[in-house]
């Protein structure tokens, strides 16, 4: 099995099929190809029939889409979502949720775990992305996490696909400043403790590569 990966300090979409796919427990090989240099499209072409990454590849088998690639994982290794049918039904209709919306946030808020850009980003509809993160964070947490399932700190106790896959917005909020209230609040601490978490950031902030256009605010 082989993980093809962006850069760790920019690549918010390879950083949730990493930790699926670390999570699921299932021996891969790492590639990291930088993004943005010449011939790097090239390379990820020789690997992902999209040109994008992530894409993992089983025996021949190329998936190509983070929340796939969760999905293709979670067959393998069923504990990546919850085993309660409510549950788990929640944690992929907020997974989708994340996976097809927050476009604002994405835009202003690029992932850019090296940079320290408290304040900046801000505007009505990324403020309002931030509102709906921040309630399914506390809705997950009150219905699934704290009482429901005490296993653990993630949004449905133990850590999931849907961790997974909203682990990229928990650097963003580090990066820009935003901490939320209540159990979301504490769910974001959690996460970026998480010692996968720490791995991701000390390789990211270890890298040396610098894309200009994802660099917003200087």
């Amino acid at each position: 099995m082989k993980l093809i990966i962006g850069n760790k300090n920019y690549s918010s979409w390879s950083l949730r099929a990493w930790l699926a796919a670390k999570a699921s427990g299932q021996q891969f090989e790492e590639i990291r190809i930088a993004l943005f240099i010449p011939g790097s499209r090239e390379r990820i072409l020789s690997h992902s029939p999209s040109g994008k990454v992530p894409c993992l590849i089983d025996h021949g088998l190329a998936i190509w889409d983070s929340l796939a690639i969760c999905e293709y994982l979670a067959e393998k290794a069923p504990g990546l979502w919850p085993a309660n049918t409510a549950a788990r039904a929640i944690a992929r209709s907020v997974s989708a949720e994340m996976h097809s919306g927050f476009t604002d946030l994405r835009q202003h808020m690029t992932m850019n775990i090296r940079k320290d850009y408290a304040g900046q980003g801000h505007n009505a509809a990324v403020d309002a992305n931030i509102a709906r993160i921040e309630a399914i964070w506390n809705d997950c947490r009150e219905r699934f996490g704290t009482q429901a399932n005490p296993a653990g700190p993630y949004l449905f106790g133990a850590f999931s696909a849907a961790d997974a896959m909203y682990a990229p917005i928990c650097f963003r909020f580090k990066t820009y400043g935003v901490r939320p209230a209540a159990a979301a609040g504490e769910y974001l601490d959690a996460m970026l403790a998480h010692p996968l978490m720490q791995e991701w950031a000390a390789a990211a902030n270890a890298e040396s590569e610098s894309i200009p256009s994802e660099d917003l605010y200087g």
